[in-house]
């Protein structure tokens, strides 16, 4: 019953549940996690993408992506796109369920916290200093950086030479973590459309006490960005 869809599915789901669940801790009212802090939030992410890696392989996906942006950066690279609309729609799917299973995960907690932006920011991201412009640059960096490294950590020389098949998934975990912790603090590293768009979906449909708006006039930023960076980094790998 395994099939590279589920797996795309089900990894970016529990991705989600993890990464977004941090979130949450970290700000609803009412939380043993309450006020614990950035560096908790990257840590939740770096094991969430770990997580998600481990059950998309486990599910039927060896590709294991759980990012449009990924799938779109190695389509680049090699140039053969058959995979990314089936993988996108997974994708998508997945973060809208991960991010319905964090609201209700968390749900006597959302009335609890006054502040409809920590709300949003249990399920999308929001800049830290709106411009347009440098916001999109720094989504497009972070998934350059997020694309490119994964590309060296699975490529012939490092693993001929480098660490031992079945830690990929921990040195991908490892890169995210850097990103966030080093490019995070100014957009929130969506560098991830599905992670983003999903979740952003799901908090404009459900019925979150005091949820103030969804910030579409935002959205385009986490999905464009991270597909202009990823195809970037596809064409230098490509290249190289």
């Amino acid at each position: 019953m395994t099939s590279p869809f589920l797996g795309e599915f089900l990894g970016t789901m529990i991705l989600v549940l993890l990464g977004n669940g941090v979130v949450a801790g970290v700000l609803l009212k009412g939380s043993k996690a309450e006020g614990s802090g950035w560096i908790v939030i990257t840590a939740g992410w770096a094991f969430a993408v770990m997580c998600g890696v481990f059950v998309a392989i486990a599910c039927g996906s060896s590709d294991a992506h759980l990012n449009p942006a990924v799938t779109m950066g190695f389509a680049v690279r090699d140039a053969n796109f058959g995979k990314f609309a089936p993988y996108l729609a997974a994708q998508i799917l997945g973060g809208v369920a991960g991010a319905a299973l964090v609201w209700l995960f968390y749900l006597p907690h959302w009335k609890e916290t006054m502040d409809a932006g920590s709300k949003q920011a249990c399920f999308c991201t929001a800049p830290a200093i709106r411009n347009f412009a440098a916001n999109l640059f720094s989504e497009i960096v972070g998934t350059f950086v997020l694309v490119l490294v994964i590309g060296a950590i699975f490529s012939k020389k490092v693993s001929v030479t480098g660490p031992a098949a079945g830690l990929g998934p921990y040195l991908v975990a490892s890169l995210v973590w850097g990103i966030g912790l080093s490019l995070g603090g100014t957009t929130g590293y969506a560098i991830n459309p599905a992670r983003d768009l999903g979740p952003r979906i799901m908090h404009a449909v459900l019925p979150i006490a005091g949820k103030g708006g969804s910030d579409w006039g935002y959205a385009p930023v986490p999905i464009a960005g991270p597909i202009v960076g990823a195809a970037l980094a596809g064409f230098v790998a490509r290249a190289l």
